[in-house]
């Protein structure tokens, strides 16, 4: 192979990367098959993960259960062969998942209408507002509330910094809430779109409805950003506080957390918007014979179709994801959804209050939350987690980790779900006791 391409060596193929940032591995002697996995298998085992830790991390990624139901009913060929949405006559399963995807994005959200899904929850926003700027025309300023999530926010600015757009960062006040107050000083007619996340980074729960109002008293539009999307089943719906476009991060439904990717965004909005949504939208209809039928209806960011007309050239719809989330979602129905809130919300309560009784610790954020919450320590928490982390207790996510340090330093951010224990949380309140003395 290196001589019908013209080179003497393998080092030849990497010649154009720079010494410096070259790098050999140390590897092994070959092996065999079984020797390998029982190679790749001792360095997993060192792995701290969901399984065998007490988990508390959070940050954008939950640890929800998804059932072995949904795990098998993924894998059969019917979805697995029939992914290409463009001929509707041999996609009929793919095309009636988006379908019904869509409704239960719709009916979560309280929208009108919901694409095919996109990417993970940072480009779902970076779309919304690019979708946003399409429809309020001659304005060039979005408002972001800094409780959206960090790497959300850098992902925008990654964005729009080579659009000429310009982004205004709304501070959070002292309970935890987006400041109101600067809010709406922040907003003015130069402003297209207001974006706020709910429940925000620290987890707390925001006014959208005061968030709407102050978007609409300039003309913008109103962004509704959902990083924990189980909330939805539980909390009221962004879209009955007035949103105008609602996006967000769906793997807490039905997605595992597969060490960090992939994930599934998801887009919904007005039905007045729909045309500038990007991304596929999946239509109901009826067969030349009048047999319940699915098409692609819209695709208006396809660069086959639209080419330099196309809403976007950077979503896309991610389809085993949208496939698994739609399975997970029809087998727990309204009321499995509901648990599922439900349980992470009172357990989180319970944890609560057990570390705000310990000595040293107290929850700088007043405002009420949802599943996650702010724990300030007496101490650095970066080595505290690491700490409890040789312990195989995964407390949290240090907030330094975004901030640096200075202020947040000795905050962590802790997350809990319906597969947390009482053993497991009562736990974690002696481990913090234990390591305060």
């Amino acid at each position: 192979m290196l001589a019908s391409i013209g080179v003497s060596s393998i080092d030849d193929l990497f010649a154009s990367i720079p010494a410096s940032v070259r790098h050999t591995p140390d590897l092994p002697p070959p092996m065999s098959e079984i020797e390998i996995r029982r190679f790749f298998g001792a360095l997993s085992a060192k792995n701290a993960n969901a399984r065998d830790s007490a988990f508390f991390l959070g940050a954008g990624l939950y640890n929800h259960y998804v059932s072995s139901v949904a795990d098998q009913m993924l894998y059969r060929a019917e979805w697995l062969t029939s992914y290409t949405p463009y001929q509707p006559e041999v996609s009929q399963g793919t095309l009636q998942s988006i379908f019904e995807f869509q409704t239960h994005i719709c009916l979560l959200t309280a929208m009108d209408v919901a694409n095919a899904s996109l990417y993970e929850g940072a480009s779902a926003l970076v779309e919304a507002l690019l979708m946003a700027d399409r429809l309020v025309r001659g304005r060039r300023r979005a408002v972001l509330s800094l409780g959206i999530h960090p790497e959300y926010r850098e992902t925008v600015r990654t964005y729009f910094q080579n659009l000429g757009l310009e982004i205004v960062e709304v501070p959070l006040g002292a309970d935890g809430r987006t400041d109101a107050a600067a809010l709406a000083d922040a907003v003015d007619e130069a402003t297209f779109a207001v974006a706020v996340q709910s429940p925000n980074f620290r987890g707390v729960i925001e006014d959208w409805s005061a968030c709407a109002a102050s978007a609409r008293s300039r003309g913008s539009l109103f962004v509704g950003v959902v990083a924990e999307a189980a909330s939805l089943a539980l909390l009221s719906p962004p879209g009955d506080a007035g949103a105008d476009i609602v996006c967000g991060e769906a793997q807490s439904l039905g997605v595992p957390m597969h060490n960090g990717g992939p994930l599934l965004g998801f887009l919904a909005c007005r039905t007045a918007h729909q045309r500038q949504i990007p991304g596929r939208l999946v239509g109901q209809t009826k067969d030349a014979e009048g047999r319940r039928a699915f098409s692609l209806t819209l695709s208006t960011r396809e660069q086959h179709i639209r080419r330099e007309k196309a809403t976007s050239n950077i979503c896309t719809n991610q389809g085993l994801m949208a496939l698994a989330s739609n399975i997970h979602m029809s087998l727990l129905g309204k009321k499995g959804l509901r648990e599922v809130a439900t349980q992470s919300h009172a357990k989180a309560e319970y944890l609560k209050g057990g570390i705000a009784a310990i000595p040293g610790f107290r929850l700088p954020d007043s405002a009420a939350t949802f599943n996650e919450f702010v724990v300030e320590g007496p101490g650095p928490a970066a080595p505290l987690l690491s700490r409890l982390a040789r312990r195989r207790i995964l407390a949290g996510v240090a907030l330094s980790r975004w901030s640096g340090s200075g202020a947040d330093a000795n905050r962590f951010l802790v997350a809990v779900t319906e597969m947390n224990t009482r053993e497991e949380m009562d736990g974690l309140v002696a481990a913090l006791g234990e390591d305060a003395s």
